[in-house]
């Protein structure tokens, strides 16, 4: 079993200084003290309390989590399951870990797809596939193949997305192009959005967050990896591959949006919200960024102009691979008693069993993660009457299944994301592509030297 002895080379990044001190203390608890659990009552017919910690806090998604816990309750009587949101994706997965040192722990728990290696490497999960049978071919199989470490299944995926291209289709037609044209390269991208300028369209940008997940989505398109040893997928990541060829490439798209005038992003990292802001305002041609926020988008753009939607732009010169899967999945604590691991377990699945997941999918514009979700989804006549979700599956059931799709396993992948944020940030200043992505891949290799050097 892996020890985690000291986080602090994974939480460097600026989001997470106020965490800093909080795990550093953790990681010393880890070293020093034996692992304690709580009991679980032994009474006889009373139902098992299982505990489930996720990230959404917001009304609507908080909201649909509670009805499912209540659904869940009243079709059975074995287990009493309550929910609890505990804030990101990061404070979500540190309280777990704090929690399981103090006997605590909750039963099951949401965690992102950034950390699945730091996860699995506290010690305090149980591979979802070590709890009884677990059936996985339902699953989306690039969806599952993310969760999939040394061989086993750790986690139930759950909410779900990877990248399109949004298209302000009043733009494209002014441009002299047809309100369809989906621009399937870099250079196609740019080239539309400078003949939209020459036309003298305003605004004509190319709208994308300063976000280290794209980065790692368009590595996946050129089937190139992010770490050594196949991603990290046939051992332990030891080095970054952020001076590749294949992030070459990708480093290069920035510097020609540069030098053309054509990006613009809020100028803040991972402004999720703003650089959709952005482009439902008017202020950009082209926007990419996730599937989860398609709902969110349309709504807001509204009737204010034409929006079409389409598979992300890849490099020049490539074979379309296929995208990493992003978003989070269900984690189940370790715990002596079995009711409650398989208590976790069946929860996590009736959560995410076909019908919850085409209701996930209708509300938000999550990937449903089942291909039942999908099939019952298209009997319905849900992609009749909303075409634009039908582009994004089509894109992930068309990735290809291997180690470059299966997305970067490292502890570090938080601190990966933040060291390419600032690559770009500095190519975005006049920085040459190829000076910003070799220091990159120094500063990453140290810190995933000091995070492989503290795990046992």
């Amino acid at each position: 079993m892996h020890t985690l002895l000291l986080v602090n080379s994974v939480l460097t990044g600026g989001l997470m200084k106020k965490m800093m001190a909080a795990v550093s203390v953790l990681a010393l608890m880890l070293s020093v003290l034996p692992a304690k659990q709580k009991a679980v009552p032994d009474a006889k017919n009373e139902p098992v309390q299982i505990t489930f910690w996720h990230t959404f806090g917001d009304a609507k998604r908080q909201g649909w989590i509670q009805d499912v816990v209540k659904k869940f309750n009243a079709s059975q009587n074995k287990y009493i399951v309550t929910e609890e949101n505990k804030g990101s994706y990061r404070d979500c997965i540190q309280a777990a870990i704090l929690a399981a040192r103090q006997g605590t722990a909750p039963s099951l728990v949401h965690i992102a797809e950034a950390g699945s290696q730091l996860a699995y490497d506290t010690g305090i999960f149980t591979p979802v596939g070590d709890i009884g049978t677990f059936d996985t071919s339902d699953y989306i199989k690039p969806v599952v193949n993310y969760y999939t470490i040394n061989g086993k299944v750790n986690s139930i995926p759950f909410n779900s997305s990877s990248p399109v291209l949004y298209i302000n289709a009043d733009m494209l037609t002014a441009a002299g192009y047809p309100a369809d044209y989906v621009p399937e390269t870099f250079s196609q991208v740019i080239k539309c959005a400078l003949d939209a300028r020459k036309a003298g369209v305003k605004d004509a940008n190319i709208s994308v967050s300063l976000n280290g997940w794209f980065f790692e989505q368009w590595l996946s398109e050129q089937n190139a990896c992010m770490f050594n040893n196949s991603n990290g997928r046939k051992g332990r990541a030891t080095e970054s591959l952020l001076d590749s060829d294949a992030s070459m490439k990708i480093a290069s798209f920035y510097a020609q949006m540069r030098d053309n005038s054509l990006y613009t992003y809020t100028g803040k990292f991972e402004d999720w919200d703003g650089s959709d802001a952005v482009f439902t305002g008017g202020k950009a041609m082209f926007h990419i960024t996730s599937t989860a926020d398609i709902v969110n988008i349309t709504n807001a753009v509204g009737t204010k102009f034409k929006l079409n939607v389409g598979m992300i732009p890849i490099p020049d010169g490539s074979v379309r691979n296929g995208t990493v899967i992003g978003g989070g999945s269900l984690w189940v604590t370790k715990n002596k008693n079995k009711a409650v691991l398989e208590g976790a377990r069946d929860f996590a699945l009736y959560l995410t069993n076909t019908e919850n997941m085409a209701s996930w999918h209708e509300l938000t514009g999550y990937y449903p993660v089942r291909n039942s979700s999908i099939e019952l989804l298209k009997k319905e006549g849900w992609f009749d009457t909303n075409a634009k979700q039908l582009v994004a599956f089509n894109q992930l059931l068309q990735t290809k299944v291997d180690d470059a799709s299966a997305g970067g396993l490292a502890g570090t992948v938080y601190d990966n994301r933040t060291i390419i944020e600032q690559a770009i940030q500095k190519i975005l200043a006049g920085a040459q592509p190829e000076d910003a992505m070799k220091e990159a891949k120094k500063l990453a290799d140290v810190k995933l030297a000091e995070y492989n050097k503290n795990i046992k």
